[in-house]
């Protein structure tokens, strides 16, 4: 590894618990701050290279086992990656169903990223002189808080859609080029919206402590702390949690290039809910562009033909311990050779979410900003698949046969929870010829370029504050899981 400062400390953090995947941070310290950072993914796995040679639908086989959590967004951009390859069309209820299933795994991916993953930390004993300990403690201690026993149940339901609509979760085959497999009749349907209005009755009272109406339509910072003002702690999760950042300047902490990314997501009958785009923190929001995507491997663990960053079509899954700079198997994906953001608050900004731009243009991504982006995805998605679940039509078809190439390239992009993802495919002889993935995390903590570029969570540690030259920091560990990294996914 390079960049050896021989005057500072070197600490590694990790391995990371309630983080999905093995995850090592390396950080470099002089004067009790954190001047450099090495994120590093030391898991490799071989999707790409498992999928070489298999037929084309193997894909939907193979691809939701690259994650528990995500499974279905894998499954989502693989079947539209083959839908590329047949230029097979939807029916209404397809789409409409594979909006819903998609939905119901990144609303419970927030749900389980706040509750289980992120707030736990505030109940650590490290926090017992902090004002807000003994309430944060009874309410989202691991295992034993009082939240565990809210969010578990209210989880569980939530994912019954998934059970309706696909069959199970994770790893369902009901996704497919031309739809979803799993017709549902009048019963199922109304099952579907009555687990909707029983998860808005849980976000509402626990989370929130008012209508999702209310937080979808918070259109500024100003707005959200006079409403906040009105209430006690333990009014909700949601003026808990703001109390708690408040208190330890979480919007101070954590700050990227402010240079954001969306593939844009869940489709409507001749747009998206939300859009795909970009979007600087200087320069406002832009178009994508998907042929600028490239993927950089000077300092991964890859052995590569070419000399300059790929596009994803042309991209090399060759693991090799020969490069003498690598330091983890994690790619850097850049977008026009910039490092991007991916995630709820990369959405929503590209989007045009009022509150979130206000947020950013105030300080910029940070912890408290992406955590804010999430909670509020929440109650939108939410409204909007009540929606889609009225316009399901019984009766109807869901699904579509479809006649798949001998030879042929095309890509299928969407949004997990946790940021963009992107599978690219090439099939010569009725075989895939080539298989790339793009996974959210990669993104996000993607490792160096040949610029020398830090990737953006590399960047966002850069310059934190750590108490008694600590390491292990909880303002780190807060950094970090403000991503809500997904390591499986970032190796696949």
């Amino acid at each position: 590894m390079t960049e050896r400062n021989t005057k500072a400390t070197r600490k590694v953090v990790g391995p990371f618990n309630r983080v999905e995947g093995d995850l090592e941070v390396q950080l470099e310290i002089e004067h009790g701050t954190v001047t450099k950072a090495w994120v590093v993914s030391p898991l490799y796995r071989g999707f790409e290279q498992m999928l070489q040679g298999k037929h084309p639908l193997d894909a939907l086989v193979y691809v939701p086992r690259i994650c528990g959590i995500c499974s279905v967004a894998q499954s989502v951009a693989a079947a539209r990656a083959l839908a590329a390859l047949s230029g097979q069309p939807m029916p209404s209820n397809g789409r409409i169903a594979s909006n819903l299933i998609l939905a119901c795994e990144n609303l419970a991916d927030h749900l389980t990223h706040f509750y289980l993953f992120f707030m736990p930390d505030f109940a650590r004993e490290a926090y017992n002189k902090h004002g807000f300990f003994e309430k944060a403690a009874t309410r989202f201690r691991a295992v034993s808080g009082s939240a565990t026993q809210d969010i578990l149940p209210a989880r569980a339901e939530l994912l019954h859609i998934t059970g309706i609509l696909a069959g199970k979760w994770p790893h369902s085959l009901a996704l497919q080029p031309g739809g979803t497999t799993r017709a549902i009749d009048l019963s199922e349907k109304n099952r579907l919206q009555t687990t909707l209005y029983n998860f808005r009755r849980f976000l509402e009272k626990k989370l929130f402590g008012t209508t999702l109406e209310t937080i979808a339509n918070f259109s500024s910072l100003s707005e959200l702390q006079i409403w906040r003002s009105q209430y006690p702690t333990e009014h909700s999760d949601l003026t808990h949690f703001l109390e708690i950042s408040d208190s330890l300047s979480l919007h101070e902490h954590g700050k990227a290039y402010d240079r954001f990314m969306s593939y844009g997501v869940y489709d409507l009958e001749n747009d998206q809910l939300l859009q795909a785009g970009c979007y600087d923190r200087e320069l406002g929001a832009t178009a994508l562009q998907l042929q600028n995507i490239t993927e950089d491997l000077s300092y991964s663990w890859m052995e590569y033909s070419h000399t300059v960053a790929s596009h994803p079509f042309h991209g090399e899954t060759r693991p090799s311990q020969n490069n003498k700079n690598a330091y983890t198997w994690c790619k850097s994906p850049r977008n026009d050779g910039k490092p991007m953001e991916v995630g709820a608050i990369a959405r929503q900004l590209v989007h045009g979410n009022p509150l979130i731009r206000d947020l950013v243009k105030q300080n910029g991504a940070n912890v408290r900003n992406r955590v804010i982006a999430r909670l509020q995805e929440l109650a939108i998605i939410t409204i909007a698949m009540e929606n889609w679940a009225r316009q399901l039509r019984t009766g109807m078809p869901f699904c579509e046969t479809w006649n798949m190439p001998n030879e042929a390239q095309g890509y299928g992009i969407t949004e997990a929870a946790r940021g963009s993802l992107g599978h690219w495919v090439n099939i010569r002889r009725g075989k895939i010829l080539n298989y790339q993935i793009i996974a959210p995390t990669t993104w996000n903590f993607s490792p160096r370029d040949s610029r020398g570029l830090p990737g953006p969570l590399e960047l966002a540690l850069q310059g934190t504050p750590l108490e008694s030259n600590d390491s292990n920091s909880l303002i780190v560990q807060h950094i970090v899981r403000s991503f809500d990294p997904c390591m499986v996914c970032t190796v696949h």
